[in-house]
């Protein structure tokens, strides 16, 4: 039984003891530690390991220590570039067995990366096999691939066994593995690396090899280069899969701070495939997959999140450039290829974001570098290489020369030589022997000649004998008969020559740091030479801080068509040029008697187009969002473009740049009824749009304009009646409200436009037979001491007092006199809610008034028909009368056809081309 004694062999700690613990016990005693600080102290541990061990490059040599140790152990193996290749298996069984603490499952992954060209620049591995794609598919197993070191590869491990770098004991303590390759090349900025430490991670992008080159040399001509200088030798990364890099600011900042971020989209082609548009991706983005982004592309589509794609189809094939792809993607008739591209940039992978994080090890210690300090470490680092590598070769060359200078000397006293060796017992007391032998001067300079002599006196110092030294005695014991041939004896000197030449040289190296950079600069040149990959990556002009489809669109002046139907599309103002008035006109429009244009209006890519429905509400859509096509195209049914109600259709739209608290929106409605509204209340789209106007069951929308405060407008009819009055008589109002009354119609009258009164422009009036005329704005004498003050109580529709029907409805003779008449030039402004004046006779040649322009010499004006016919024509063709006219005609009308609307082309973007137009002729009258 026990007696309360710990047994004899008891090695463990016991319950406590009077006195000394451990010195009763025989064991240390238990030692209280804070868990916050034992936690603390192991995650740095452990962080340091992460950071230094495995996660972040070597600023010198752009390695991971897993990617240097199987370089290392390749090396071991000799499988060189000019060697065969060997298992994978072998090469990772033997990097994990001999310098990497992990097994041969990890290695492999890391080894298949340095052999993939749309990953690596320069690959460090020459693969053979299945080494994945850049589809997306992995590698075969190691067991089937096969590897050995690319010619890039044997530049890293150059000068290895010349004691250029340290060498630390391997995990096991069985080797010793090299802290750092020779590197004879940038690695860490062409190859570049990714790699995430605890708290930390680096993204240096991979760069052209000749551009970091010349990089480097500018950096040793020029040791004060700014960042700035360096970019013009090193533009910006070069990622083995090609793409553009948008704008250089991103650039710019990387190199300058260590840390930034760039816009990278993948390159592609237009092409025409049996009148069908295709994009053609021919390069992406770099890390991402093709088979990544055609299945996101593929979900995009049915998703309609991209609309005017048909579908993607994968190209790729045998011929393809295993770093580039062929993917098509084929677009629907009626869609326009630049929007859907900026589409795609925006929402799918062929556009994404590549950071750059300079950080890498230096001292063992991680630093967020700009990039002349990453290059200024490469030269540091291949400075002391080189120093390391000459002082190595120099030592090597001066034990030769010792080696050689003995033989030479063995060789005058040849038969003395033999003699002693003779008679010597063995071979150790031959060596004793040979080296009491003392040779005179004046035999030793003889035998090493004039300069070699000179080099001997120099290390040994001048004396009357010299004699040989243990290691030349050995080297003589061991010398060959053969040796004594006059042959050998000529190639001993020659290799005695160049020994000296070789030490001289090495001496002048180390002489000076200047001439170990100016070495440095010889292996950039070689480099340049060796290695001529051009550059695949792009980089742009275009500077994008968010991808804003606005910006990614080239600003132009477009010709807006909406048909009746409610079909949509934009053709550049530029496929229109200006003919002579009165022409046939081209074809603008697919003619179609059931759809006739309604809508015509020049606006800009970049500007807001406000839909306006008969609902009263308002929609928006940017210009360049709209369907381009040329001028026979149908358009797009604009009911794919706006979330319109049941029986809701567009009724008028405009274009708007800005919303702004100075600008109003005064619309005007079929009836007569007008409101103003400021701009800015309809800054803020809805999908399913906003209140706009509210109308009366049987009242439509005619027109809306942009007014400003003290500007007056025009209210025209179809019976050629005017009203000119100012936008102040019309008082603010909200978005849902009804109006005030503009102008008072007689029976079967409507309202057919409203512009904005400009004293420098004139009133262009056009008829649906093709007739029409400019009326100066002039405003004349102000006549409104008769005139009614009109309440602007809302949804009231009082009478106004005006001038009388008899005095509007002048006599023939009146009307004529009046055309010369100064007061009957002018347009006189009148109080809102009267029935106007006379602008133009709607006789039975000219037919009801179909709308209403404000237009100045410098102008185009654009005429479109019901059977969809475009004329392009100069404003100042149609000649400046006064109201109360027949007017001239403006485009010849086809049979049955009538005009359906025009559109102003402002004079800064108007066309100056044409022939130059027919005089006016007897249809001025």
């Amino acid at each position: 039984m026990s007696n309360g004694s710990p047994p004899e062999d008891f090695d463990g700690p016991i319950g406590p003891f009077e006195g000394d613990e451990e010195q009763a016990t025989g064991v240390r005693a238990i030692e209280d530690l804070d868990i916050r600080d034992e936690m603390r102290q192991s995650y740095l541990t452990y962080a340091m390991s992460v950071i230094v061990s495995r996660a972040l490059p070597d600023a010198r040599d752009g390695l991971k220590p897993a990617q240097r140790r199987i370089l290392v152990a390749m090396n071991d193996l000799n499988l060189g570039p000019s060697s065969g290749r060997i298992k994978c298996a072998k090469i990772s069984g033997d990097t994990s067995g001999n310098y990497h603490p992990h097994g041969e499952g990890v290695i492999y992954p890391t080894l298949v990366r340095l052999a993939q060209d749309w990953v690596m620049r320069e690959t460090l591995i020459d693969k053979q096999g299945n080494f994945g794609s850049i589809a997306g598919l992995g590698p075969a197993a190691m067991r089937y691939t096969e590897a050995r070191l690319s010619s890039a590869a044997s530049e890293m491990l150059d000068d290895l066994g010349r004691q250029t770098v340290d060498f630390i004991p391997t995990y096991d303590q069985r080797n010793e593995e090299p802290v750092v390759l020779p590197a004879r090349y940038p690695n860490l900025l062409v190859n570049g690396s990714q790699g995430i430490a605890v708290g930390m991670a680096t993204s240096i992008p991979p760069h052209n090899l000749s551009e970091v080159a010349e990089a480097v040399k500018l950096v040793i001509d020029d040791p004060e280069a700014s960042v700035e200088e360096i970019m013009a030798v090193l533009p910006g990364p070069d990622f083995p899969t090609g793409g553009v890099i948008c704008g250089r600011y991103g650039i710019l900042q990387g190199y300058r701070t260590g840390r930034s971020t760039l816009t990278l989209r993948a390159k592609v082609e237009f092409e025409t495939e049996k009148n069908t548009e295709v994009i053609v991706v021919k390069e992406i983005p770099y890390l991402d997959t093709r088979d990544r982004i055609k299945s996101k592309l593929e979900e995009l589509i049915k998703d309609d999140k991209i609309e005017g794609i048909s579908r993607v189809v994968d190209y790729t094939d045998r011929r393809t450039p295993s770093w580039q792809v062929r993917l098509h993607i084929y677009l629907k008739r009626d869609a326009d290829r630049e929007i859907v591209l900026n589409q795609l940039y925006k929402y799918s992978p062929l556009q994404t974001t590549v950071s750059v994080i300079l950080l890498a090890l230096v001292g063992n210690r991680p630093q967020t570098l700009n990039v002349k300090q990453l290059l200024e470490e490469f030269i540091r680092h291949r400075e002391t290489v080189i120093r390391r590598r000459t002082e190595f070769l120099l030592s090597e060359a001066r034990k030769r020369k010792h080696t050689v200078e003995g033989l030479l000397i063995a060789q005058i006293d040849i038969d003395k030589i033999i003699q002693t060796i003779r008679q010597s017992p063995s071979r150790a007391e031959a060596k004793i022997r040979l080296q009491g032998i003392e040779m005179p001067a004046e035999l030793v300079a003889r035998a090493l000649g004039e300069r070699g002599f000179i080099m001997f006196v120099s290390e040994y110092g001048e004396l009357p004998n010299y004699a040989l030294s243990a290691n030349q005695s050995e080297a003589i014991v061991s010398m060959q008969l053969g040796s004594l041939a006059n042959l050998e004896r000529e190639n001993l000197q020659g290799e005695h020559s160049k020994l000296l030449d070789d030490i001289s040289g090495y001496l002048h190296l180390l002489s000076d740091a200047l001439h170990i950079r100016a070495e440095i600069r010889s292996e950039m040149n070689a480099l340049q030479a060796k290695y001529t990959s051009a550059r695949r990556t792009e980089i742009s002009d275009e500077e994008l801080t968010d991808v804003d489809r606005g910006e990614l669109i080239t600003e132009e002046p477009m010709v807006v068509t909406l048909s009746q139907r409610g079909y949509i599309k934009r053709t550049p103002l530029s496929m229109y040029q200006a003919q002579n008035r009165g022409g046939k006109g081209i074809k603008g429009a697919k003619a179609d008697d059931e759809d006739p244009i309604e809508h015509l209006f020049v606006s800009s890519t970049h500007s807001w187009l406000l839909f306006f429905t008969n609902f009263g509400k308002v929609y928006w859509q940017k210009v360049y969002d709209l369907p381009l096509g040329n001028r026979t195209a149908k358009g797009r049914a604009l009911v794919n473009l706006l979330n319109l109600g049941d029986k809701e259709r567009v009724q008028d739209c405009i274009d708007v740049r800005e919303f702004d608290d100075e600008h109003f929106l005064l619309m005007a409605t079929r009836q007569g009824i007008v409101k103003k509204t400021v701009l800015s209340a309809y800054s803020r789209p809805m999908k399913g749009g906003i209140i706009a106007i509210k109308l009366d069951a049987e009242d439509q929308l005619i027109d809306v304009v942009k007014v400003a405060a003290g500007q007056d407008v025009i209210l025209s009819t179809s019976t050629g009646m005017t009203i000119r009055f100012s936008e102040a008589d019309a008082r603010p109002m909200g978005r849902n409200t009804m109006g005030v009354k503009g102008i008072s119609l007689s029976s079967g009258d409507a309202v057919v436009g409203m512009v904005v009164a400009d004293e420098t422009m004139t009133l262009l009036t056009v008829c649906e037979n093709g007739y029409g005329k400019r009326t100066p704005f002039g405003l004349g004498d102000l006549d409104v001491a008769a005139e009614e003050e009109i309440p602007e109580v809302e949804g009231e529709m009082p009478a106004a007092a005006s001038e009388s029907p008899a005095a509007v409805e002048a006599a023939p003779e009146e009307e004529e006199a009046s055309a010369s008449a100064s007061s009957g030039m002018r347009y006189r402004r009148q109080r809102r809610g009267g029935k106007g004046l006379r602008d133009i006779k709607t006789t039975e040649r000219n037919g009801p008034v179909i709308g209403i322009l404000a237009v100045q010499d410098g102008d185009d004006v654009l005429m479109m028909s019901n059977s969809g016919k475009i004329q392009r024509i100069r404003a100042a063709d149609i000649n400046v009368i006064g109201r109360n006219t027949q007017g001239v005609r403006v485009m010849r009308m086809d049979k049955e056809d009538l005009l359906v609307s025009i559109a102003r082309i402002p004079a800064e973007v108007a066309d100056d081309g044409g022939e130059e137009a027919e005089p006016v002729g007897p249809e001025a009258t």
